[in-house]
C-alpha cells in the first residue's frame, strides 16, 4: 500500500469570523421551482453558503411544506420534518401526506453546522405536481376533421373560443401531442419551449409539459390554438428515413386548469367543440426541412376575433392516455444568436452566408417582396475544397427551408418543427441585396445549465475544449444524438456513452440523462440487448438491432457516471434491473465465460491505412474488446449493487467478473503479457478494466507506450478506446506521453481538426484530410461528440478536479492537477450540487501556484504537485513537504486555498 500524508488544516485561517450561514439554490427532483411533478415521493435539495469560514459542514437540516407561502404557523402545513441530524443535503425525500394532482406547494429549509449555527429559514421554493392519474385527464385526443390526401402533410391547426366569467388566480395549461406543437392563448406563444413533446419511446412513454398561463387569460373571451408538425412521431426517421413509426395520425391533447381568486375551479380541454384547418406550413420534416406559403396563413387564427365559420371539425380519438408521463428534463430552448461573419459568392456563384460556427438550430429573416417570391435556404457544414457549398454528407437529408412570400410588406420567416446543423446557408431566390442585418442563426438545444469551464494557456487546447462544447450542445436535443445534420440524428447508444461523464462536466445533464435512460429500459429487448439506438427507431419485425460491445454497455455505463457525477442513487434504482438485464444476456451469449459471438461494432472509426500493406490498420479483435465491455458492466453492476444493498446480487456477479477476466487472459494475452491485438485500443481496455494481473500491468502499460511512439506520438484508437487512452497512460506513469497525444496536431489527433479550422467535434479524424478533399460523404459529420471525450481527461487530470467514488456527487473531492506539456497554466471550475469547486494552477517564477476552493458540506484531498526539492506553503504558511509520488496531499474542508510549490 502506498503512503500519503494527510495533514489537516485549521478550523479558522485569519481572524474572527462574522459572516452568516445561508441556505440557497433550493431544487426540487433538481429542478428549480418546476411546474408538473409526478413522482409521488418527491426530493429537496440546497445548498451551504458561508463566505468567511472553512470547513463547513451541515449537521441538521429542517424542511417544512405547506399549500400556502410562505409555509408556517396557519398556513396549512403538509409536512414538517423536524430538526433531523444529518449532514444530507441532496435529495432528501419528502415525507408527509399523499400529494394532489395539480396543486401547489410551498417548502423552506434551514440548516445547522459545525460551528453551532443555524441559517435561518431559506426563500421560499416551490413545486407543482403533475396529472398523477389517468382519471385526472379529462381532455380527449383530438385529431382533425378534414381530409388530406397531400402527401407533403401540411400542419394542421387546432383552436377553441372560451370565456372565463371571474378574476383569474392561476392558469396552468398541460399539453402534449402525437408530432409536434406550438399552443398558443390569444395570440400569444405559450411557453419558449421548442421541438414539444420531445422524443421519447412513444408507445411507452410519452410526455406532456405544463406551463404557467396566468398571464395569457384574461376575464371575459379568450381563444386557444395549437400548430402540430409531424416531427418524429409520424415524420422521416432513421438512417433508412421511414414515416409513420408510431403512427400515422398528428393529434392534439390540451387540458386547462384554472383557479380564479374566489377559490372556484375551470377546466377547459380538447374535445369535439374545437375546429381544425390547415395552417401555413406546407410540409414540414426533421431531415428535409420546412415549407411555409406566407400566402396561406391565417393572421389572427388564435385569438378572440377570429372567424372560424370556414374550419372544420375535429374527430375525438380513444389514444392511450396512461403512457403520458410529466417532463423531467430541460426542454429545447432558443440561446445564442449568430450574425453573418461573411457573405460571399462561391465559384460556382452561390450566394452563401457563413455564420462563423458549426451550430445546430436554424436561420430566422427578414424580406421585402412581391406575392409568389420564393427563397430556399439550404444548409451547410462545410465547404469543399475549391470553395464551394457541399452538401454531399448529407445524404438524403435535403436540410432545406422554403419560403414563399405574401406580398404584405416586410415578412419575417423562421422554421417551428425542424431544425438544421449548419454554418453555412446558402440564399436562393432573395429579392434585393443579401444584407447581415436581415439573417440571424438562432441555436437550439436541451436547456442544460452550463457546468464547468476549462481554459489553459494553449490556445489550440482552448478552441478543442470549445469545439468539445458545441459539439455536446449541437448534439443534446431531447436525446443525445449521434450529428444534428445529415439523415440520423438518432440516439446512438455508442456515442453517448463514451461522452457521458465528460457531458456532465460541461452542463447540468442529470435530467437529461435520467429521462433518456428510461427509454433506454423502455425499448430494451426481452432477451436484455440493448437497441443501438434509442428511442429505437431501426427496430424492424423479425429483428433485434442491438447487442452490441460498447454500444449496449450504455445501460450500466451512463446510470454509474450519473451517479459518480451526481451522487442520486434514485438512477441506479431505476436502471438496475435494466443493467442487470444486459450482463445477464451477454452471459447467456457466451461460453465458458468468453463473449465471443454476435454482432459488434469494434473499435468504430480507428486509424486505418487505405491498402495497407504493412499492416498498420490498428485492427483490435472485435471479440476482445466484446470481453473487456463484457468484465466492465459486471464491474459496474456489482459496484450498483453494493451501493443499493443488493448482497447476493454482490456475491453472485463478483464470482462472474472474476471468471470473465480470467477468461479473456486465457484467450487473448501471452504468458508474457503480449496481447494478441497489439493495438492502442487493446491495451488500453485491458488496463483501463483491470482486465490483467497486476504482475502483467506495468509491462502492459510499456507495450502501449512504444504502439504509441511507433505512430510517432499518435493516437490509433476509435470510438471506444480514445475515451480511456490518455486516462491510462496518466494511471501507469506517462502523462507525459499523453501530453505528447493532447497536443499532436497533425493526423490522426484531436488538434489537427482544430487546425484545419473544425469549430465543433468531427465524427472521423480526418473528416478533411490535408489536401482539402473529404472522406466518404457516406458517413462524414463534421459535428459529432465521441471523440469530444478527451475532456474528462483535460477536467479530471491536466485540472485535477475529481470526485471519489465512495463520496459521488463530489461530497468528497480529489483536486490533483498534473501540470505538463507545454501548458503554462490550467483552470477549471465546476459547479457540484454542492457549489462551486476550482482547480487553478500556473507556473511563474520557478513555482508552482495552486489555488483551489472547495464548497460547504464537502471534504477533499488536495495533492500538491512537487518537486524533489520543493518547499509548499497555504496562504504563506508552510506545509509540511513529505511527499509521495510528486505530490504532498493535504485533507481539508469547504474553503479558499493558495498553495505555492517552489522548484519549479
Amino acid at each position: 500500500m502506498r503512503k500519503m500524508l494527510f495533514m489537516f488544516l485549521a478550523l479558522f485561517m485569519g481572524g474572527v469570523c462574522y459572516a452568516q450561514l445561508k441556505v440557497q439554490h433550493l431544487l426540487t427532483e433538481n429542478l428549480v421551482n418546476p411546474l408538473s411533478v409526478d413522482a409521488p415521493v418527491p426530493r429537496f435539495s440546497w445548498q451551504l453558503t458561508e463566505s468567511d469560514k472553512q470547513n463547513v459542514m451541515q449537521t441538521a437540516y429542517e424542511i417544512k411544506v405547506s399549500t400556502e407561502a410562505p409555509a408556517g404557523k396557519g398556513k396549512q402545513d403538509v409536512w414538517n420534518s423536524g430538526k433531523v441530524s444529518s449532514g444530507e443535503s441532496l435529495y432528501i425525500n419528502y415525507n408527509g401526506s399523499p400529494l394532489q394532482s395539480g396543486r401547489r406547494y410551498f417548502w423552506q429549509v434551514k440548516v445547522w453546522d459545525n460551528y453551532g449555527k443555524s441559517s435561518g429559514w431559506s426563500a421560499i421554493a416551490w413545486w407543482q405536481m403533475g396529472l398523477l392519474t389517468v382519471a385526472d385527464w379529462s381532455a380527449k385526443w383530438i385529431t382533425p376533421g378534414f381530409t388530406d390526401n397531400s402527401p407533403l402533410q401540411p400542419s394542421p391547426l387546432f383552436r377553441k373560443d372560451f370565456h372565463l366569467d371571474k378574476k383569474i388566480r392561476s392558469a396552468t395549461a398541460y399539453i402534449t401531442a402525437h408530432g409536434l406543437y406550438e399552443a398558443t392563448i390569444n395570440g400569444q406563444r405559450v411557453g419558449d419551449a421548442y421541438l414539444t413533446p420531445g422524443w421519447t419511446s412513444y408507445n411507452k412513454r410519452l410526455q406532456y409539459q405544463a406551463y404557467d398561463v396566468t398571464a395569457l387569460l384574461q376575464q371575459g373571451n379568450n381563444a386557444v390554438g395549437a400548430m402540430l408538425g409531424s416531427g418524429w412521431y409520424r415524420g422521416h426517421v432513421g438512417y433508412d428515413p421511414t414515416p409513420n413509426l408510431y403512427g400515422k395520425d398528428i393529434a392534439l391533447l390540451f387540458q386547462l386548469q384554472i383557479i380564479y381568486t374566489d377559490g372556484s375551479t375551470a377546466t377547459i380541454v380538447s374535445d369535439d367543440s374545437w375546429k381544425s384547418s390547415t395552417s401555413a406550413i406546407r410540409s414540414s420534416e426533421i431531415y428535409y426541412g420546412e415549407t411555409i406559403d406566407a400566402r396561406k396563413a391565417q393572421p389572427g387564427w388564435a385569438t378572440t376575433k377570429f372567424d372560424d365559420k370556414g374550419w372544420s371539425g375535429v374527430i375525438v380519438q380513444d389514444f392511450p392516455k396512461d403512457i403520458l408521463i410529466a417532463t423531467i428534463n430541460e426542454p429545447v430552448k432558443q440561446h445564442e444568436t449568430f450574425k453573418p461573419v461573411r457573405i460571399f459568392k462561391t465559384p460556382k456563384g452561390e450566394q452563401v452566408i457563413d455564420f462563423g460556427q458549426n451550430l445546430v438550430g436554424w436561420v430566422k429573416f427578414k424580406v421585402t417582396g412581391k406575392a409568389g417570391d420564393t427563397i430556399k435556404l439550404s444548409h451547410a457544414e462545410v465547404l469543399d475544397k475549391p470553395g464551394d457549398f457541399y452538401t454531399d454528407n448529407l445524404r438524403s437529408a435535403k436540410s432545406q427551408d422554403i419560403y414563399v412570400l405574401s406580398g404584405k410588406g416586410e415578412e419575417t420567416f423562421e422554421p417551428h418543427f425542424t431544425w438544421q446543423g449548419f454554418r453555412f446557408v446558402k440564399v436562393e431566390g432573395y429579392p434585393g441585396e443579401i444584407k447581415p442585418e436581415n439573417f440571424t442563426a438562432i441555436t437550439l438545444y436541451s436547456d442544460m445549465k452550463p457546468m464547468g469551464t476549462f481554459t489553459c494557456s494553449n490556445p489550440m487546447i482552448n478552441q478543442l475544449q470549445h469545439n468539445i462544447q458545441w459539439g455536446q450542445k449541437g448534439n443534446f436535443l431531447d436525446v443525445p444524438t449521434d450529428c444534428p445534420q445529415r439523415d440520423e440524428r438518432l440516439g446512438w447508444t455508442g456515442d453517448a456513452q463514451v461522452f457521458s461523464r465528460t457531458a456532465s462536466y460541461n452542463m447540468n445533464v442529470h435530467n437529461f440523462f435520467a429521462k433518456w435512460l428510461k427509454d433506454v429500459a423502455a425499448d430494451q429487448y426481452s432477451s436484455g440487448s440493448v437497441p443501438h439506438v434509442i428511442p429505437d427507431v431501426i427496430k424492424r419485425k423479425g429483428s433485434e438491432p442491438g447487442g452490441s460491445a460498447g454500444w449496449s454497455d450504455v445501460s450500466t455505463i451512463v446510470p454509474w457516471n450519473m451517479y459518480l457525477a451526481y451522487g442520486d442513487k434514485r438512477i441506479l434504482e431505476n436502471q438496475y434491473s435494466s443493467m442487470k438485464a444486459w450482463v445477464d444476456y451477454m452471459q447467456h451469449q457466451s461460453k465458458n465465460n468468453l463473449w465471443n459471438t454476435g454482432s459488434h461494432f469494434g473499435d468504430w472509426l480507428f486509424y486505418s491505412v487505405n491498402d495497407d500493406n504493412d499492416g498498420s490498420s490498428a485492427i483490435t479483435s472485435k471479440y476482445l474488446i466484446a470481453q473487456c465491455f463484457y468484465a466492465y458492466s459486471t464491474s459496474l453492476l456489482v459496484n450498483a449493487a453494493q451501493v443499493l444493498g443488493k448482497t447476493d446480487d454482490v456475491t453472485y456477479y463478483k464470482g462472474l467478473l472474476e471468471k470473465v477476466k480470467d477468461a479473456f487472459v486465457k484467450e487473448y494475452v501471452t504468458p508474457n503479457g503480449l496481447i494478441s491485438s497489439d493495438t492502442q485500443t487493446a491495451y488500453v481496455l485491458a488496463l483501463q478494466f483491470d482486465m490483467l494481473p497486476e504482475n502483467l500491468r506495468q509491462q502492459a502499460a510499456d507495450r502501449l507506450v512504444v504502439n504509441v511512439r511507433r505512430y510517432g506520438n499518435h493516437l490509433t484508437t476509435g470510438f471506444l478506446g480514445t475515451p480511456y487512452l490518455c486516462h491510462v497512460l496518466s494511471r501507469f506513469g506517462y502523462t507525459d506521453v499523453a501530453y505528447k497525444l493532447l497536443l499532436q496536431d497533425t493526423y490522426p489527433s484531436w488538434l489537427y481538426p482544430v487546425k484545419m479550422g473544425a469549430t465543433t467535434i468531427w465524427e472521423r479524424w480526418d473528416g478533411i484530410r490535408p489536401d482539402g478533399s473529404f472522406e466518404a460523404a457516406s458517413m462524414n459529420s463534421f459535428n459529432h461528440y465521441s471523440y469530444g471525450a478527451i475532456g474528462d481527461w483535460m477536467y479530471r487530470v491536466v485540472s485535477g478536479i475529481d470526485t471519489k467514488d465512495d463520496g459521488p456527487g463530489y461530497k468528497q473531492i480529489t483536486i490533483k492537477p498534473h501540470p505538463g506539456g507545454d501548458f503554462t497554466y490550467a483552470s477549471a471550475d465546476y459547479e457540484t450540487g454542492y457549489g462551486a469547486v476550482s482547480s487553478h494552477w500556473k507556473l511563474e517564477a520557478n513555482n508552482l501556484v495552486l489555488d483551489v476552493v472547495i464548497p460547504a458540506n464537502t471534504t477533499a484531498t488536495i495533492y500538491v504537485p512537487v518537486k524533489e526539492k520543493s518547499q509548499v506553503t497555504e496562504n504563506g504558511k508552510a506545509v509540511d513537504t513529505q511527499s509521495v509520488d510528486g505530490y504532498v496531499a493535504v485533507n481539508a474542508g469547504s474553503g479558499n486555498y493558495h498553495f505555492s510549490s517552489t522548484g519549479f
